[in-house]
């Protein structure tokens, strides 16, 4: 029956499509048979078809100082990864609930500070943080929402059990991936989507367009959306340029801003258009050179007064990047409980603090067991997997963390599930995480899905995209289709 699967073996991890050798799970039934009635040959075909059309429709990202070229396409996996609906209902509402808190959290934190003056969280854990920007004390967003966009990185251990690996609320990307890798997979596999019950993604970019303009204020009858991005040369360009045009609104960059009369505005050929909402996708540090860097060239001079008047709304919030400092993540659970008065529904994984004298100690005495991360780095960088790694790396590290131990924490290696993945004419078990988009606008809406990064380097925990990782469709599915 799964003939292409026979030789896969699941091994001694949670595989995502398959029970055991040979026994699907419920939700991936139809989905193995399927499979199973294609020859290798033609799977492959199949992959690197879909591998074409993605390049063609210019679905690349770039790498930085990386002498191969600028412009690389994503590695696409043609074996989706499946999730049963009522699991993703439970995590629909873990994400729910984290993203509220964060929201409160943020509020809190940039004015009343109620949750440091309770002593929920040192005050020096949050002053601390690179993104905790002093000049948004005091701020009121719109409609008091802070984080717009998130994008919160799930991981599954070997025994199934999900846990939050990490919060992305700056600028988080690779929505883009998920849209257009469901495109390319019903080009793929037509029949298999007639066949089940798949929940659809492509409402992303309207929900998205509902959520900023929400932001504008109710008497406005014709609000001014744009999408700021730092240029062609950023790794996700094309991402803000898809954004851009599935939203159907005006994609500029700095130089295309300008302040005037008291508002924000765009040039135009005919002259200059008062902006009111601003997607944007570069970092805090470079959207206002009066208030933040001095050198940037890609923001806006005056932007930041205009929004503190409330004359223009900008998504994600400035400020936000402190929720995804890595030790101001240890204390989610802590939040979860202060302002909503509830336990948190999808846990975060057990985080070793090395500002901690004891369990810095602990760390230090077990480098070759865990991984260890920068606090506020991002992208697979400045990480540690301490099992995967060489004595002068870990004694590399260990300095670094005796020198700064606020800039690491130190997280178990979990081991992370697998999906089969097609490689060299074989099914091989690669490990996966998983970023689902979470948009709050009105109300708080999760994309039914989200991306699925794989890690294709054989035995690789690091699913980055900049570290050789791959994606694969996300299908959340009913276990009883047929």
């Amino acid at each position: 029956m799964h003939a292409v699967f026979n030789t896969y073996d699941p091994g001694d991890f949670y595989d995502e499509l398959f029970v055991s050798r040979g026994v699907p799970r419920p939700e991936a039934e139809l989905l193995v048979q399927r499979i199973s009635n294609i020859s290798i040959d033609e799977l492959m075909l199949r992959q690197q078809m879909a591998q074409n059309m993605l390049f063609k429709l210019g679905v690349t990202f770039n790498v930085y100082n990386d002498n191969q070229g600028t412009e690389r396409i994503f590695p696409f996996d043609v074996v989706p990864r499946v999730v049963p609906s009522e699991e993703w209902q439970w995590l629909e509402r873990g994400l729910k609930q984290r993203i509220e808190t964060l929201n409160c959290f943020l509020d809190d934190i940039y004015n009343d500070q109620k949750i440091l003056k309770d002593g929920i969280i040192p005050r020096e854990v949050i002053e601390s943080a690179t993104g905790f920007l002093k000049p948004c004390l005091g701020i009121k967003p719109p409609k008091g929402i802070w984080c717009h966009i998130t994008g919160t990185d799930l991981v599954r251990d070997r025994n199934g059990n999900w846990y939050v690996l990490e919060d992305n609320l700056r600028c988080p990307s690779g929505v883009s991936y998920v849209l257009e890798n469901r495109r390319v997979m019903k080009g793929a596999f037509p029949a298999l989507f007639e066949a089940l019950n798949i929940n659809p993604v492509d409402a992303y970019p309207s929900q998205l367009l509902a959520s900023l303009l929400h932001l504008a204020p109710d008497t406005m009858p014709d609000p001014q959306v744009v999408l700021m991005s730092p240029g062609i040369y950023n790794s996700a360009y094309f991402e803000h340029s898809f954004l851009a045009q599935q939203m159907g609104i005006e994609l500029v960059e700095g130089r295309d801003l300008v302040v005037a009369d008291g508002y924000l505005q765009m040039k135009t050929t005919k002259g200059l258009k008062r902006v009111d909402v601003i997607y944007r996708r570069i970092d805090d540090d470079f959207l206002d050179p009066l208030t933040f860097r001095p050198d940037s060239m890609l923001g806006v001079p005056g932007l930041m007064d205009v929004y503190r008047q409330g004359r223009v709304a900008i998504a994600n919030a400035p400020g936000t990047g402190v929720a995804d400092d890595k030790m101001v993540y240890s204390y989610v659970p802590d939040m979860v409980r202060y302002y909503l008065g509830e336990e948190q529904l999808i846990p975060n994984v057990p985080t070793y603090l090395c500002e901690n004298a004891q369990q810095q100690n602990y760390v230090l005495g077990h480098l070759d067991e865990l991984v260890v991360k920068a606090t506020n780095a991002s992208g697979g960088y400045g990480m540690l997997v301490g099992p995967h790694s060489t004595d002068p790396e870990r004694d590399a590290f260990a300095d670094q963390i005796k020198a700064n131990p606020r800039g690491y924490i130190a997280q178990p290696t979990l081991c992370l599930s697998r999906v089969p993945a097609l490689i060299n004419s074989e099914f091989q078990g690669c490990h996966v995480d998983l970023r689902p988009f979470i948009l709050h606008g009105e109300d708080i809406y999760v994309n039914p899905g989200g991306l699925t990064r794989v890690a294709l380097k054989k035995g690789s925990l690091v699913v980055n995209s900049s570290q050789g990782g791959g994606s694969k469709d996300t299908w959340v599915v009913a276990a009883t289709a047929s």
